[in-house]
């Protein structure tokens, strides 16, 4: 079931840890549809696994640098 809050916090949240603007609305759709992989094609399946590939390592290295922020706050 399609949900457009959801699309905005996918989005929020995608743009945030830096995917691009556009492609970070394609997969917000993608992602609040609901669909199940079997029903995208393959074309919604790439972009979706190379959008949340890339927002999965620029969230590791969000995650990362506060880590060390926080060390060097201690010292």
């Amino acid at each position: 079931m399609y949900s457009q809050e959801k699309e905005e916090f996918f989005h929020t949240q995608l743009v945030k840890y830096g995917v691009d603007y556009q492609r970070a609305a394609q997969v917000a759709h993608i992602l609040a549809s609901g669909k199940p992989d079997e029903l995208l094609s393959e074309k919604e399946i790439q972009i979706a696994e190379e959008v949340c590939r890339e927002w999965l390592r620029q969230y590791e290295r969000y995650k990362h640098l506060t880590s060390l922020l926080r060390e060097n706050k201690r010292l």
